[in-house]
C-alpha cells in the first residue's frame, strides 16, 4: 500500500508540474481542433499484485464516436473493453457498447461480461448482526488465525445486460427498461490453486477446506443458512421497468441537475430462473455548483427492498440501477457503494445507503493533445440494512449442536445493526471529459467494517 501511495503522489506532482507548463503554452496556442468521428478516448494497462490471487495483467480502453459534425463533449457511440486476469484465476472480461442514436432517440447500453473471482467476499447477513473477526484472517496472529480465505468463496459470474431509456415528455422525464441474463457458479475457494507459487516466507500455505472450513462452508453445511438449491449458484434472469428524471448538464461529471429513478426488477420463473422474486428500488442524485466548472457538492441516496419471492443469498448484494457506471454495481461495501468498508459487508433483504462528495477540479491541462483535468474528491459514505434476511428461530440450538469449536457470539450479535460509515478521498485523472480514472482511498469508521485502509482503482465517477 505504501508503494502504491508513493506512486500516486509522484503521479499527481508530475501531472501538476506538466499541467502548469501546458496551461502557459495553451494561452499562446490556437484553440484545439474539434473532435470528430471515432477516436481512441483512453487506454490503461492493468497491472497489480495480490498475495492470494497472484499478478494481474491486462488492459482496458475506450472508443468514442464524437459524430460529424461533432457534438463533443457529448457522443453518439461509446465502447469500453477490459481484459484483465490474475495468474490464479480471477479476472474481468468485459465489452460494453453505449449509444445515443442506435435505437431512435433512446439512450441504450449493451454489456457482456465474465467475471471469475477466486476469492469473493462473504461476511454473512444483516450487517453488524454477523460478527467479523479480522484476527481469523491474520496469519501473523499465532493464537487466533484460521485462514486468510475464511471470509471468501469462489464466485464466477456470466452476465448479459441491456438497458434502454427514452423520453416520456419534455427533456427530463424518461422511461427506463432493461433485461439481464446472469449465471452464477458458487463454491469453496480452490485452496490448491491459491497455494500454487505462494511465497511461504511471507505467508503460510492455506489449509484445506475440510481441515479449516470458511464461513461459506459453515453456513452451508453446519448451520443451514445457505440452502441446498442456492449453494452452487444458478440462473437469475431479470426484467426491469422504471421512470427517471434526468436534468444533468454532463453525464460523466455533472455540475448541476437531478438524476432520480424508481422502478421494479422482476425475476419470473418463466425466464428459466431457479428462483422467482421482485425488488423495488429508488435513487435520488443531485448536483450543486459551488464554483463554476471547478467545484461541486453532490449526493446520492438509494433505497432497495425485496417485494416478494425467494432471493438467492448470492444475489442479495446486487444494487439495482437503470444502467451501470462501472463493471459492477454491488455491495454494500466496496468501491461502488461504501468505500473503505469491506466488500459485501452489509447484506440484507433491503437496505438504504448514501454518498456525499465534494468534487474539485484544481488542475486543467492538455496532455498528448487531449483536453484533461485532475479531479480531487472528499467523500462520506453511509448505509444500513432496513429489511433483514430471516434466520431460523432455532439457530442458536443448531449452532450449539454443530459448532462445538466456536461460540455463538463469534458469529452472531442479534439486534446490533446500525449505520455503517466511511470517509476518504478520490483522485480522478480525466481525459476528454469522458475517460475518468477513479482512484479511491477510504477508511471505515468501525473495525467491524474493516481495520485497514480501503484502496481501489476503477473508471468513472461513482454517480
Amino acid at each position: 500500500m505504501k508503494k502504491v501511495l508513493s506512486v500516486l503522489l509522484i503521479l499527481i506532482i508530475a501531472l501538476s508540474a506538466y499541467g502548469e507548463e501546458a496551461a502557459k503554452k495553451e494561452k499562446k496556442e490556437k484553440k484545439p481542433k474539434v473532435k470528430e468521428g471515432w477516436k481512441l478516448n483512453g487506454i490503461l494497462p492493468a497491472t497489480t499484485y495480490d498475495s492470494n490471487l497472484g499478478f494481474q495483467y491486462g488492459a482496458l480502453f475506450e472508443l468514442v464516436n464524437w459524430g460529424k459534425p461533432s457534438i463533443y463533449p457529448e457522443f453518439l457511440d461509446h465502447t469500453y473493453t477490459e481484459v484483465s486476469h490474475y495468474t490464479k484465476g480471477s479476472g474481468i472480461f468485459r465489452f460494453m457498447y453505449e449509444s445515443n442514436h442506435l435505437i431512435g432517440k433512446t439512450h441504450s447500453t449493451f454489456d457482456i461480461c465474465y467475471m471469475p473471482d477466486k476469492g469473493y467476499d462473504f461476511y454473512g447477513f444483516n450487517g453488524y448482526e454477523s460478527v467479523f473477526n479480522s484476527s481469523w484472517m491474520d496469519d501473523k496472529d499465532d493464537i487466533n488465525y484460521k485462514s486468510r480465505m475464511f471470509y471468501r468463496m469462489e464466485r464466477n459470474q456470466f452476465r448479459i445486460r441491456a438497458d434502454i431509456q427514452g423520453k416520456i415528455t419534455g427533456e427530463h422525464l424518461k422511461w427506463a427498461a432493461g433485461f439481464g441474463v446472469n449465471n452464477f457458479k458458487i463454491g469453496s475457494v480452490d485452496i490448491d490453486r491459491l497455494n500454487k507459487g505462494l511465497n511461504t516466507d511471507k505467508h503460510p500455505l492455506l489449509k484445506e477446506i475440510d481441515v479449516q472450513p470458511g464461513l461459506y462452508e459453515l453456513y452451508r453445511d453446519s448451520l443451514g443458512l445457505i440452502l441446498e438449491n442456492e449453494a452452487d449458484g444458478g440462473w437469475v434472469n431479470t426484467v426491469k421497468l422504471g421512470i427517471m428524471w434526468d436534468s444533468r448538464d454532463n453525464r460523466p461529471n455533472p455540475m448541476k441537475g437531478i438524476w432520480a429513478e424508481m422502478g421494479i426488477e422482476y425475476a419470473p420463473g418463466f425466464l428459466g430462473n431457479d428462483w422467482s422474486f421482485a425488488k423495488f428500488y429508488i435513487t435520488q442524485r443531485q448536483y450543486f455548483t459551488l464554483v463554476k466548472e471547478d467545484l461541486s457538492l453532490v449526493y446520492r441516496l438509494d433505497y432497495q427492498t425485496t417485494l416478494g419471492g425467494d432471493v438467492p443469498f448470492f444475489y442479495q448484494s446486487q444494487v439495482i440501477t437503470s444502467m451501470l457506471t462501472g463493471t459492477t454495481s454491488e455491495g454494500l461495501g466496496g468501491s461502488s457503494t461504501l468505500r473503505g468498508v469491506l466488500r459485501n459487508r452489509v447484506v440484507g433483504n433491503g437496505f438504504f445507503f448514501g454518498n456525499i462528495e465534494l468534487r474539485w477540479k484544481p488542475l486543467h491541462f492538455r496532455f498528448l493533445k487531449q483536453e484533461c483535468y485532475l479531479g480531487l474528491n472528499a467523500f462520506y459514505d453511509f448505509g444500513l440494512v432496513t429489511s433483514k434476511v430471516k434466520l431460523p428461530d432455532n439457530l442458536q440450538t443448531t449452532f450449539e449442536s454443530n459448532m462445538k469449536n466456536y461460540s455463538y457470539s463469534d458469529f452472531f450479535n442479534p439486534g446490533s445493526e446500525t449505520i455503517h460509515h466511511s470517509a476518504g478521498i478520490s483522485i480522478m485523472p480525466v481525459m476528454n471529459r469522458n475517460f475518468v480514472i477513479a482512484i479511491d482511498i477510504g477508511k471505515a469508521f468501525k473495525t467491524q467494517d474493516s481495520n485497514k485502509l480501503g484502496f481501489s482503482i476503477g473508471l468513472n465517477y461513482l454517480f
